[in-house]
């Protein structure tokens, strides 16, 4: 099968050769009407050359508006993660500043009542001891008539030992 095709494919490349080399070779050389023709096909390149160039120019120009447009919104990115950024740290510290003002507020409230807290109570205790202070006063006094008292009268004395008052 493959002998065939190549026949087929060596039948069909010496039809073309014999028709169009063959008798392109068989003339003298270039007539009138051939270097018209090129010059035509040249012009027709020329042409065609220049309207791919502008098509080139303006699909060039399009990508540099577009990597243009692609280069702007990166900027804005960077300046919205910059004011992002810029806001996280305002937050930050506004939240650093407020827990420092409470926690500084609880602290000098803690020591401002514990400070009236003792005071009021040192004037308690004093106020109360002062009472029991006369009352020990007295009962020294007390004691002191019942020593004194005990030496004259043996039953008195031995209940004073018994107490562990003499």
């Amino acid at each position: 099968m493959t002998s065939i095709k190549m026949g087929i494919i060596g039948i069909v490349i010496y039809l073309l050769i014999s028709g169009f080399v063959l008798p392109a070779l068989a003339e003298d050389g270039f007539t009138q009407a051939d270097r018209e023709r090129l010059v035509r096909v040249e012009a027709i390149q020329t042409v065609f050359m220049q309207q791919v160039d502008k098509r080139f120019e303006e699909l060039r120009s399009d990508m540099n508006a577009r990597f243009e447009q692609v280069d702007k919104r990166f900027e804005q990115m960077d300046k919205r993660f910059e004011q992002t950024t810029n806001m996280f740290y305002a937050l930050s510290a506004i939240f650093t500043t407020l827990f420092a003002a409470v926690f500084s507020f609880a602290w000098w409230d803690r020591r401002s009542i514990l400070i009236t807290a003792r005071k009021t109570a040192r004037e308690e205790v004093e106020e109360s001891t002062r009472g029991i202070r006369e009352n020990a006063i007295t009962v020294e006094r007390l004691v002191e008539v019942l020593r004194s008292f005990a030496e004259k009268t043996p039953d008195l004395k031995e209940l004073m030992r018994r107490a562990n008052l003499l």
